[in-house]
């Protein structure tokens, strides 16, 4: 079957994507063309602005060269997905012009993508919140088409079955209904209410198995805050050890210098809070003594014995400097 010149040149240039250097005789078999006709293809796309390189030899062909015009961008479903929650979260998250900039990209993606792929991105923009800054990837792997399906979920407001592995590897089946999802640092996280738990509930994606929609509707329930009940998870409920720290300032003033991620920020009338933190004592107590402002510490063992140690070691440091 014959390709028109417009569909065999995109082909042409998804082969070059996926690997930068071709024989002749790999990209007619591949093609199903003529060398005459691969020979033409390669002129129309220098012409357009592509740095197709010939290679001379018995074993050359073409290669994609560096530089030249900056030519339009192949992109494959997640890659587009990728791309398009990176510039939503820069779009939000950077300077003035450079988030401008972030936001006329993201708009120019939206125009170009397929329909199908399109109504996905809104979805998950949609039903999704950013918690804290964006930060470099981690060795974990979200599946894009799994955070697709519960971003679906989400808006339908449909319960999902999924097999799920905890932190000790331990694999159980959840049914859930999915109500936001959650952005930290390079992980996402479901909100969701378990059914066999009776609860809400967070889950981390990259451990999620293949959702099942169940076509059954959700409840219609009040639901809590997605992005504090993670940042509580991740601050407080994944430590064995935890210390409140009273802070002589409104809730507000110290949610500004403590991230949510952190603690949990309570008022404690009108012009103080308490900090509930989680973490090993020793790291508990060199966050404490990072503070800008006097604190006052509940009892907490553990940590006063690492505030101990950590005073000692600073009063021996401050000794040895005031000797010179």
């Amino acid at each position: 079957m014959s390709i028109d010149t417009p569909a065999r040149l995109l082909r042409l240039l998804v082969l070059f994507s996926s690997r930068p250097q071709w024989s002749a005789a790999e990209l007619v078999d591949r093609l199903e063309v003529t060398d005459r006709t691969l020979r033409r293809d390669v002129t129309r796309l220098r012409d357009l602005g592509y740095p197709i390189e010939s290679l001379p030899g018995r074993y050359g062909g073409y290669r994609l060269g560096a530089g030249g015009r900056l030519p339009p961008l192949l992109l494959d479903d997640d890659e587009a997905v990728a791309v398009s929650v990176a510039l939503r979260d820069l779009s939000s998250a950077a300077d003035a012009q450079l988030g401008e900039a972030a936001l006329a990209a993201l708009t120019k993606l939206a125009q170009v993508l397929p329909s199908a792929l399109r109504e996905r991105v809104d979805t998950l923009a949609e039903v999704s919140v950013r918690l804290g800054r964006p930060s470099p990837a981690g060795p974990e792997r979200t599946d894009t088409s799994t955070l697709l399906a519960l971003a679906q979920s989400c808006r339908r407001g449909e319960r999902v079955r999924f097999d799920y592995r905890t932190g000790d590897d331990r694999t159980s089946r959840r049914h859930v209904e999915p109500h936001r999802l959650v952005s930290l640092r390079s992980r996402w996280y479901l909100v969701a209410f378990d059914l066999d738990r009776d609860d809400w509930r967070t889950f981390r994606i990259d451990r999620v198995g293949p959702p099942a929609a169940t076509g059954a509707r959700s409840a219609d329930r009040p639901a809590p805050d997605a992005a504090a009940l993670v940042a509580e998870g991740v601050a407080v409920r994944v430590y064995d050890t935890h210390a409140r720290v009273h802070l002589p300032m409104p809730a507000e003033m110290a949610a500004r210098e403590i991230p949510a991620t952190v603690a949990i920020i309570e008022p404690d009338g009108d012009d103080a809070c308490v900090a509930t933190i989680g973490g090993d004592p020793d790291w508990i107590a060199r966050y404490v003594a990072s503070l800008p402002f006097d604190v006052d510490l509940d009892d907490s063992p553990e940590v006063r014995k690492e505030l101990d140690l950590l005073a000692t070691r600073l009063q021996a440091t401050a000794t040895r400097h005031s000797r010179f």
